[in-house]
């Protein structure tokens, strides 16, 4: 009994002092707003449009826009997003293969080609049922001009994708990297991405691409994390690296033995966050630390020495070797800190 006690004991302390790996993000709620009642003779319906996108039409009804139930007497299909195509449809057919009143009828329905905001406007005609894609106008991605067309493939054919990109992948990426399973069942299943990640981020971040190639870093180049582990790339109420969690608690989701709560906890884990002593996309310092050595982190906040925070005085205080030598519990602890050793 007592042996079973004491297995029980290690292993709940085991399981205390775990990492875990990041979970799989959770689809945000999506709720097809009521489409526009056909009033006029503006519509087509899909079939028109099929004759001439063919390539869109069957790759479009792979995804789960294609399978949003329309009420009778409601725009379906293409037109939801792109608008009334009767006029498109009617010019493209008068123009008789004539490239200059082909140009012209392509402007008679909306292709996504205006400005970010009208992009991601014609999105968000649907996707503002949940918190997060809801504060996509207030999100960094928005105020630079990035719209949601930039990342998301609708129907990804030859056409949605720019040959003209040029990504940046590390060592890791090659030395790690999974199998392809191929762009179309990557594209159904990763929220209609035009690339896999960190592929797509790296296209805008190339300065997080020279970070994540140091010595240490986040596992995102081997593939065990994605950037939408800690990021959220549609907005979070304002925070400034569009995290998906407010402080530490993005970092504890995975961190969970940093998590507490303790009695006696470091202030700035609470007020900075994890990043006041930590680099989190990579560095060439051990336990990705903002500092290389362990005692000049400290001192950079301990530095008074008459401060209730700094027991030591500097010229007391040892040449060599480090505070954790003594302070072992540094993110939190059930003990004083004078009786941490």
């Amino acid at each position: 009994m007592v042996s079973f006690a004491w297995f029980a004991l290690l292993s709940s302390q085991t399981l205390m002092h775990a990492q875990t790996r990041p979970a799989a993000s959770e689809p945000t709620s999506v709720v097809a707003s009521n489409t526009p009642a056909i009033a006029s003779g503006a519509y087509v319906g899909e079939e028109a449009c099929r004759s001439c996108h063919k390539a869109e039409f069957r790759e479009f009804h792979k995804t789960v826009h294609a399978r949003i139930p329309a009420k009778e007497g409601h725009v379906a299909g293409c037109e939801v997003c792109h608008g009334p195509g009767k006029a498109h449809s009617d010019a493209e057919e008068a123009a008789h293969g004539d490239d200059a009143a082909t140009a012209a009828a392509n402007k008679l329905v909306f292709s996504f080609r205006g400005s970010p905001r009208e992009n991601w406007e014609r999105c968000q005609q649907c996707h503002t049922s949940s918190h997060e894609q809801s504060e996509f106008e207030r999100s960094t991605h928005a105020r630079h001009g990035v719209g949601c067309n930039e990342c998301h493939a609708t129907h990804l054919v030859e056409a949605a994708r720019d040959p003209n990109r040029h990504t940046l992948d590390g060592a890791q990426a090659t030395f790690f990297s999974v199998p392809n399973l191929g762009a179309e069942v990557r594209w159904l299943n990763s929220s209609l991405l035009k690339e896999s990640q960190p592929k797509l981020c790296n296209e805008c971040h190339a300065n997080v691409v020279a970070q994540f190639a140091l010595p240490n870093h986040h596992p995102v180049p081997e593939g065990a994390m994605k950037c939408t582990d800690c990021h959220s790339p549609h907005g979070a109420d304002g925070n400034r690296s569009m995290l998906r969690e407010a402080g530490y608690e993005s970092c504890v989701r995975c961190h969970v033995e940093k998590r507490g709560p303790f009695v006696f906890e470091h202030a700035s884990v609470r007020v900075m966050g994890c990043t006041s002593c930590h680099t989190p996309h990579g560095t060439i310092n051990k336990f990705l630390m903002v500092k290389r050595e362990q005692r000049f982190l400290c001192l950079s906040c301990h530095v008074a020495p008459q401060a209730a925070n700094t027991p030591h005085s500097r010229l007391s205080f040892q040449t060599s070797g480090d505070c954790t030598r003594c302070h072992v519990s540094i993110h939190g602890s059930n003990f004083d800190v004078d009786y941490t050793h």
